[in-house]
């Protein structure tokens, strides 16, 4: 380290904060740890407040005991299940856990895996998908139907040389319908994808009418499609909050769920979850058993080194809260969303698309302006911003993209008053942009993000194409 024989006080007096902080090349001098973490604890200031960003998915509240177990876990890698025996028991726990809350058969027996997020265990699904076609002489480039998706799905399809058939919204339609189905299926495809908990506007799709629907295509032409049900945010409300919604493996078709356990789950960042109906679902072709520093496991996940702490939590929030305490927590999110969906309703220019109802949606209020406004939804989340609100504004899926709607996210840790803040500052903006309407209304780049789709640099058809050559 540096002599400090003459080093100042003051933290702020020290010359490595004077000089800034290193940006462009590996620095080649030393500064002192203080002097560093405050570099670095200053500049994510910028971030903003993570618990007044209704636009995350993502756990921005976890309890100061939940802290310590990832503390106590940080230097855990959960692939060395030799080496963190009890770690590697925790995951197996919560996976039979899981499948007894998703209705599997036989919960003790079946398989699944802690992942890094829905996106790695929604991937799994597809690849767990395309094996099993494979397997019964599926020939060609297979195809998986959907409706308005997250980017994973689209990335699942260029990575794995899949083609995604993705529903156009019809008329005033927002999610995939049963009767969309028949059209886009054929020899080739090798699941549907409902999505329980939809990225847009947060509404469920009806994958007990799509199951029906799957039923009646056999009936009339011999194929037999598999269901994948992206729940990355529904998956850990519904059992909670609308026990009665039959979407999970009560569902014959229903071979594979993926969930995110770092969103409704209640898990810190980076705690994703697949699951499978039965063992024979997961193909072994799929299985790698691994020697790793004296052992021996089988592991079936994209990524191989990640550490344990968030599987050791989400167990912790399992056995702490259990089914009374899941549904206690779930059903007050849901609340504070319905009474922030009451409030914007009550201010008069909104449409509500999505109002927190847990037999509909997730935790979530979706809602659109109409066109005789002198502003829009960008210029809303613009102004909201300047009290640390984020509050997604975008466009909807293709066939609907020249309409914008605003979505808010209702979490854990976002309570009742929190929404009467927002409330509030809602009406402090609508009152600033009816009084003094912009000259020229925000769009999407202007605005910021939010996005939900990615557009690839290579079309599928250019790079298929140039495969071909």
């Amino acid at each position: 380290m540096p002599d400090d024989s003459t080093a100042p006080d003051d933290l702020f007096a020290q010359p490595a904060l004077e000089a800034g902080a290193p940006k462009n090349t590996f620095p080649d001098s030393e500064m002192f740890a203080e002097a560093a973490y405050q570099i670095v604890h200053d500049e994510l200031l910028l971030d903003g407040v993570a618990r007044m960003n209704l636009a995350t998915f993502c756990t921005t509240w976890v309890d100061d005991r939940a802290r310590r177990l990832m503390d106590e876990s940080i230097d855990k890698n959960i692939v060395d299940k030799d080496e963190y025996p009890q770690t590697a028991e925790l995951e197996r726990r919560c996976v039979r856990m899981l499948a007894d809350l998703w209705h599997a058969p036989d919960p003790a027996t079946t398989r699944g895996t802690s992942t890094t997020g829905s996106s790695e265990a929604a991937m799994l699904g597809g690849l767990a998908a395309k094996f099993r076609w494979r397997a019964r002489g599926g020939k060609g480039i297979p195809n998986f139907v959907c409706g308005p998706v997250q980017v994973v799905w689209e990335k699942f399809a260029r990575y794995f040389d899949v083609d995604i058939r993705q529903v156009p919204l019809r008329g005033d339609r927002l999610t995939l319908h049963p009767d969309d189905i028949a059209a886009h299926c054929d020899e080739n495809t090798i699941m549907v994808v409902p999505t329980f908990g939809q990225t847009f506007t947060g509404l469920f799709e009806d994958v007990a009418g799509i199951n029906q629907a799957l039923d009646d295509l056999q009936a009339r032409t011999g194929l037999d499609i598999p269901i994948h049900v992206d729940a990355a945010s529904g998956g850990f409300l519904a059992p909670f909050t609308a026990p009665e919604l039959v979407w999970d493996f009560r569902l014959p078709r229903v071979k594979s769920i993926n969930a995110s356990g770092h969103k409704t789950g209640l898990a810190p960042l980076g705690a994703g979850w697949a699951i499978w109906r039965t063992a024979a679902d997961l193909p072994e072709e799929l299985v790698f058993d691994v020697d790793y520093l004296g052992g021996n496991m089988a592991t079936f996940n994209l990524n191989f080194s990640r550490p344990g702490g968030q599987v050791v939590t989400s167990y912790y929030e399992f056995i702490r809260l259990g089914r009374v305490g899941y549904t206690r927590v779930q059903s007050a999110t849901h609340s504070v969303a319905r009474h922030l969906a009451a409030g914007i309703e009550k201010m008069g220019p909104f449409e509500m698309i999505h109002d927190g109802d847990p037999l509909r949606g997730i935790a979530a209020v979706s809602w659109k302006l109409p066109d005789d406004q002198p502003f829009n939804l960008y210029d809303l989340s613009d102004r909201l911003r300047t009290r640390g609100w984020l509050v997604a504004a975008y466009p909807l899926p293709a066939d609907r993209e020249d309409e914008t709607i605003m979505r808010a996210l209702v979490r854990h840790g976002f309570s009742h008053d929190m929404a009467d803040l927002l409330l509030t500052d809602i009406r402090r903006a609508l009152t600033q942009l009816t009084t003094h309407p912009p000259t020229v209304p925000l769009g999407r780049a202007e605005a910021g993000g939010f996005t939900h789709s990615a557009t690839p640099e290579v079309s599928t058809a250019a790079l298929r194409w140039a495969l071909r050559r």
